[in-house]
């Protein structure tokens, strides 16, 4: 910055001000400093700048699943803020593992982050409790008791009230939930599916088969399911990866969505809305997500240091996979030995 103010005729505050686009410049000196600038081949220095302010203006996130679009679409959300005000983002991925996030979050930390945002994390309370102690942290999709920490979640009761009010109002009562394992906010949708069946008078048909937040854990699950010749007549996933493997499941042994089972997913990604899924689903606002991530992070760089929350209402949006129940077409023994002929 020397060698441009120098060349420039001007003062080294002045260029610095310049380069980091402050508007309190002239015109006439602003584009003798940028062609000062480009003549020397001078570009700013971002370590040596942090080093100077004491900020990285650099924010790390850590995701669940980079398989999974509903965290690429919150980091969508977190990015057009974070450009807006000049940060930039650090991604790192936990692959649904509590020891690859934990390593990934140290990493993060490593290139001295101005803060961190934890997407959907399975890592232990405490640590999270440990990370929040150490820098500026939120985290999404779920809650623990963390007094530094600020926190952005879905009202999960709400979002699978919509769902079961909505299978119910078709006439469904065998409805069976597809739980999403160890991922962050299925436990939430497991109780509430089980809390809202029994306040329904429907305890009696409520049915959890295990699962995973992946699109391979939905489609075992129906496996299991079509096998069991117990087939509900409603199968409510724990998020779109998971009603896409059922959709698959079901299509490969013939049976027809909705006509002979209705499915409902959670998320609404990018995917539930093609025309050859068009499935049913909560929609968690995943750019609102993102963005209200951020702009808590940013209360707590500037020294925000209590508990804080902020709850997103989920909507429901109903496609073509959900529709009244009809009279089962074939027998349980038929569909249990035309799955028997799928290679898993």
């Amino acid at each position: 910055m020397e060698d441009v103010a120098r060349e420039a005729g001007v003062s080294r505050a002045l260029v610095s001000l310049v380069m980091r686009d402050q508007p309190n410049v002239g015109a006439a000196r602003r584009q003798r400093v940028l062609e000062a600038a480009r003549h020397l081949g001078y570009r700013p220095n971002a370590m040596a700048r942090s080093l100077a302010s004491h900020r990285t203006r650099a924010i790390g996130v850590m995701l669940d699943d980079l398989r999974n679009p509903f965290f690429a679409e919150i980091v969508a959300g977190i990015e057009q803020l974070a450009s807006e005000g000049g940060y930039q983002l650090l991604l790192a991925a936990g692959r649904r593992d509590p020891s690859h996030e934990r390593a990934a979050v140290r990493t993060l930390l490593e290139y001295r982050v101005d803060g961190l945002i934890l997407l959907s994390p399975r890592m232990a309370s405490a640590d999270i409790v440990s990370v929040a102690e150490e820098v500026p942290l939120v985290v999404t999709g779920r809650e623990v008791k963390a007094a530094r920490a600020g926190f952005v979640v879905t009202d999960e009761r709400r979002g699978v009230e919509l769902v079961l009010d909505h299978l119910v109002g078709l006439g469904h009562r065998r409805i069976t939930h597809i739980d999403g394992g160890g991922g962050a906010g299925a436990s939430l949708r497991r109780v509430n599916y089980t809390r809202g069946m029994r306040q329904r008078g429907l305890a009696d048909s409520a049915a959890i088969v295990p699962g995973e937040f992946t699109d391979h854990g939905g489609w075992h699950a129906t496996q299991a399911l079509i096998e069991s010749g117990q087939l509900p007549t409603a199968v409510f996933a724990a998020n779109d990866l998971i009603a896409a493997g059922v959709l698959g499941a079901l299509q490969e042994v013939g049976l027809s969505v909705p006509r002979e089972v209705s499915v409902v997913g959670y998320d609404n990604i990018a995917i539930a809305g093609l025309a050859t899924i068009s499935l049913t689903t909560v929609d968690q606002p995943r750019t609102q997500i993102g963005r209200t991530a951020l702009r808590l992070l940013m209360e707590r760089v500037d020294g925000q240091t209590e508990r804080s929350m902020r709850r997103i209402e989920p909507t429901l949006v109903v496609r073509t996979t959900s529709a009244p129940p009809r009279p089962a077409t074939r027998e349980p023994e038929s569909l249990s030995a035309a799955v028997k002929q799928v290679d898993p």
